[in-house]
């Protein structure tokens, strides 16, 4: 394997160091504990959806303060900050740190790498490990490897989500049988539950710096999903550490924290961060006392001293997101400075300067706010680029912008936009229409529709695809329900504002302007149909044709609870015959055909009916297979290459 742990946090570290390190003491300072993850325990494997248990959360308590005297008190925390380590200066010297060896990062086993950092899923003691290790020199496989070990733990998280919330859903309509209502929050219940199972990542080792497969930018829309993939391991605290307990040498160290404006003398400059430490807070969230250096204050100091850096997620109110926050990873930070000062409310409070280390992708809020600009500001504040702001001639719900900075080509404007695909007259006559139902007012479970997709909907309240399917079948022409009915999502065009960008890698690719949730409906990929005798015609003169029976099956991973649900099967309804047509995408296409492959895709290929019954001529719909950032580029796995040409069946 290329993937290397990194054994000790200096890289020229003498092979025996214990003997010195052992000589140390650790200073008398007892940290506060840290508040438990949030837990409802479920003991039926099968997960009995009938548990609605609000988790409670128990505060770790104040210490009582004498406040007669509030100067008095914050001049004594204030000498305390500054001597708590003189009584060992040997240990605590600046100058000491030059030893190579910090004992804060210490060596472990050599084993794989995949299973030792990433797939804790075999291991089924999950409680958190006091083993520091960082992970350095992922070569491409390794990359590739994480990313997916991630993806598939978001989708699993996802998936599970939507189900819940859909259960709920159904508990609430059904006049409340069990009782008064309760409310359940998904997020935390879809965490609960992959933690009985052993699905939380990175739980046997505490990973320092990078987590493998989670990029810069990434989004998140719940906190318990941090906690989840390993990013931050404390769904309430804002900063997580390892205990002095845990640590080797006695010390706490911090390894990330979360950024969220949950105190009032936190300033953010983006690449410079001054970050309020922890406490002091009442019920109200307002400054009450003062705060001391124990706990994740104290931890945050020590990774000052030892030069460790520390992951920072930020996290703010974004409208359209379920939860109505989005926390954002921002990549990683070095604490350079820490002081106590008295802050606005009065009270003693400690602060860090945090700045962000060098060569990293930009950070994710930054695009969040630039994409934002883009959509809201005027046309003249543009960048310069654009060659067209809507190469659908507002045939699309949403514009569809055209964006190259790299040279002068436009081609993608030569070629008529499509928004639905162009099936043969035949295909509207054969298999019959199957009929509609007759829900005036909307589609409820147990009509006609649901019925014909096995009993239930493929999509949740919200228009999110619950789990991939071989078919789905929406409500068509001959339904009585409105335009706005659950059952008719992927046949009402886009709800994002695309952008074809011209690209070095790809040539041309497609991004968003808009945050797209994991689930959501993205756009048909569109062409002329083509029946196989015809599509031999059309590749003897050259023309650009697309094989969809090529795709990779995708669907297939987003919903799959394997993990979850001891019986769960993959859905075989309806049985859907192999798909023998082609796609000519050489005249009419739409911006679904400038997507570009990737091996891990953030887009998936969901078959769909709706205007007609022919199982053999299913609309090709995309849905995003994870929380896509604006401006992140949107790929597909267009699957296996030509036998003969070798090539992709890819027109980009």
């Amino acid at each position: 394997m290329a993937s290397l742990i990194d054994l000790n946090l200096y890289p020229d570290s003498p092979a025996d160091v214990t003997g010195a390190a052992s000589t140390l003491t650790a200073p008398k300072l007892e940290p506060k504990e840290e508040p438990f993850d949030v837990h409802t325990n479920y003991t039926n494997p099968n997960f009995d959806f009938s548990l609605n248990t609000q988790p409670k959360i128990s505060q770790p308590a104040e210490q009582a303060v004498d406040e007669t005297d509030v100067y008095s008190e914050f001049n004594r925390i204030s000498k305390m900050f500054q001597t708590a380590f003189s009584g060992t200066p040997e240990r605590y010297d600046d100058a000491t740190f030059t030893d190579p060896d910090s004992r804060a990062i210490v060596p472990v086993q050599e084993e794989n790498q995949h299973s030792a950092v990433a797939d804790s899923s075999r291991r089924r003691n999950q409680q958190r490990s006091g083993e520091l290790v960082r992970v350095t020199n992922l070569g491409f496989e390794d990359e590739r490897y994480f990313r997916l070990v991630v993806r598939k733990t978001r989708m699993m998280y996802d998936s599970l989500r939507v189900l819940v919330s859909m259960e709920d859903e159904k508990r609430k309509s059904n006049n409340n049988l069990f009782g008064r209502s309760r409310n359940a929050r998904g997020d935390l219940r879809s965490a609960s539950v992959m933690k009985d199972r052993c699905l939380w990542l990175n739980r046997d080792k505490r990973i320092v710096g990078a987590i493998p497969g989670v990029y810069v930018g990434d989004i998140f829309f719940f906190r318990m999903e941090i906690c989840v993939v390993g990013m931050h391991g404390l769904p309430q605290a804002g900063i997580d550490y390892l205990t002095s307990s845990q640590s080797s040498n006695g010390d706490p160290i911090a390894t990330s924290i979360i950024v969220s404006g949950g105190y009032e003398d936190d300033q953010d400059a983006g690449d410079v961060i001054i970050y309020t430490g922890h406490g002091g807070q009442d019920k109200y969230s307002r400054q009450a006392d003062h705060q001391r250096l124990e706990g994740g204050n104290l931890a945050m100091e020590r990774s000052m001293r030892y030069g460790i850096e520390v992951r920072v997620v930020r996290g703010f109110r974004y409208a359209g997101s379920p939860s109505g926050k989005v926390y954002v990873y921002d990549g990683l930070y070095n604490v350079v400075d820490s002081w106590l000062e008295v802050g606005k409310s009065g009270f003693g409070v400690i602060k860090f300067k945090l700045v962000r280390m060098e060569n990293q992708p930009e950070m994710g809020s930054a695009i969040l706010k630039y994409a934002e600009s883009l959509r809201n500001g005027p046309l003249q504040s543009r960048p310069r680029g654009y060659m067209c702001m809507d190469m659908s001639m507002k045939k699309e719900n949403m514009p569809v912008f055209l964006f190259n900075d790299i040279d002068d080509n436009h081609e993608p404007m030569y070629y008529d936009y499509l928004t639905s695909s162009v099936f043969p007259p035949f295909v509207y006559h054969c298999g019959g229409n199957g009929g509609g139902c007759n829900c005036v007012s909307g589609c409820t479970d147990g009509c006609f529709c649901a019925k014909k997709n096995g009993g239930e909907f493929a999509y949740d309240q919200n228009g999110l695809l619950v789990r991939g399917k071989p078919l789905v079948f929406e409500c068509g022409p001959h339904c009585s329900c409105p335009p706005n009915c659950r059952n008719r999502v992927s046949q009402n065009g886009i709800k994002n504002r695309f952008e074809v960008f011209r690209s070095k890698e790809t040539g041309w690719g497609v991004r968003s302007l808009d945050l797209i949730q994991a689930g959501s409906f993205i756009c048909e990929y569109t062409g002329v149909i083509l029946t196989r005798e015809q599509a031999q015609l059309f590749s003897m003169n050259g023309d650009s044709l697309i094989y969809p029976n090529r795709f990779g099956e995708r669907w297939a991973e987003w919903g799959d609870l394997s993990q979850i649900f001891s019986d769960y099967v993959r859905p075989s309804y309806p049985s859907v015959p192999p798909l023998d047509f082609a796609m000519d995408v050489s005249r009419m296409r739409n911006v679904a055909c400038y997507l570009s492959h990737s091996s891990c895709p953030n887009v998936l290929v969901q078959l769909v009916l709706y205007d007609h019954s022919n199982f053999a001529f299913p609309h090709l719909m995309l849905f995003a297979m994870e929380n896509i950032p604006p401006m992140r580029e949107l790929s597909l796995d267009y699957g296996e290459a030509d036998e003969w040409t070798g090539k992709l069946s890819i027109c980009n």
